[in-house]
């Protein structure tokens, strides 16, 4: 005997409720990213700008696969949230390698030149696209929550995003 009251994440509406939810997840994510490099003063390392552009991406493709009709085929949007799967496992493949940087540092460690010295020494066609690839060491332990570093939540959330578009792909 079923529900007289259709459910909201059973149906065509399911998948979508799981594809806004991760939509927003992933956006809030960055924001909180951008909070901490802005208002925190913790400056990203090129691993956390890798992880940040999965984050986008996986943002993006699970807003495409929301906003998809839920009459006929759904092909674009098991297509999105494909790629928003592949992109949040990519990241939190970087996440682990973050991570493991981090619990087993080398002894001479740096991800690249500082702010500073990029924008001292190059012209600013040479020094804008560095700027976007991080400056920070990506060994340092800058910031912790609950005894997490910001690279080993960046892997919980990436691998829980992709589980939660991975579920919206088995709902039909």
């Amino acid at each position: 005997m079923g529900c007289p009251v259709k459910c909201p994440v059973r149906g065509p509406a399911g998948p979508r409720i799981l594809y806004g939810a991760v939509a927003f997840a992933a956006t809030a994510l960055i924001g909180f990213a951008i909070y901490l490099q802005e208002v925190k003063g913790l400056e990203p390392c090129p691993l956390c700008i890798l992880q940040r552009y999965a984050y986008v991406v996986v943002a993006a493709a699970a807003l495409v696969a929301a906003l998809m009709p839920t009459s006929g085929p759904r092909v674009v949007a098991r297509i999105a949230a494909w790629i928003g799967i592949a992109f949040a496992v990519a990241g939190a493949g970087v996440g682990v390698w973050h991570v493991w940087l981090q619990t087993h540092p080398p002894k001479f460690a740096s991800c690249g030149p500082s702010l500073q010295y990029l924008v001292a020494n190059l012209p600013l066609g040479r020094a804008l696209p560095r700027i976007f690839q991080g400056y920070a060491d990506c060994t340092e332990i800058t910031w912790r929550l609950l005894g997490l570093t910001i690279p080993a939540w960046s892997l919980l959330c990436l691998l829980g995003l992709a589980t939660m578009l991975w579920a919206a792909q088995r709902r039909r």
